[in-house]
């Protein structure tokens, strides 16, 4: 992918309303190593592969979840990796991370990501649910 970091950064920050990149860092950071825990196969490779040389380690070294969370509990999660911010706030983080994930994915390797998910993670993503 032609993003850098701080450029992604930026997109985060700008999407989430956070006054310092640092907020925007954070969330980047919980959000993604809960959706590296999450995704499995090819498509974890293939995103990773898309995303600034950061996000390799948040997304691939994670430890894969031994079940499925579903939307409220993912959030939940997020939660609980950025410092124990409010579920109001982790929802906020994780929509705000993964949509502008979305923006930037290709967009069947985003389908297919949709579709190994739990139903009701696209609206995090900003979209709707794969047929």
């Amino acid at each position: 992918m032609g993003i850098a970091w701080d450029d992604y950064l930026v997109q985060v920050q700008d999407r989430g309303q956070y006054t310092t990149r640092r907020e925007a860092e954070r969330a980047t950071r919980a959000v993604m190593t809960a959706l590296g825990a999450h995704l499995v196969g090819a498509e974890r490779r293939e995103l990773s592969d898309q995303l600034p040389v950061q996000f390799q380690a948040l997304l691939l070294d994670p430890l894969p979840a031994t079940t499925p969370l579903s939307p409220p509990d993912f959030v939940e999660a997020v939660a609980l990796l950025s410092g124990d911010v409010t579920p109001q706030t982790a929802r906020w983080d994780a929509s705000a991370v993964l949509s502008t994930l979305a923006d930037l994915t290709d967009p069947e390797l985003l389908r297919r990501i949709l579709i190994q998910l739990p139903p009701g993670y696209a609206p995090l993503f900003g979209r709707t649910e794969p047929a």
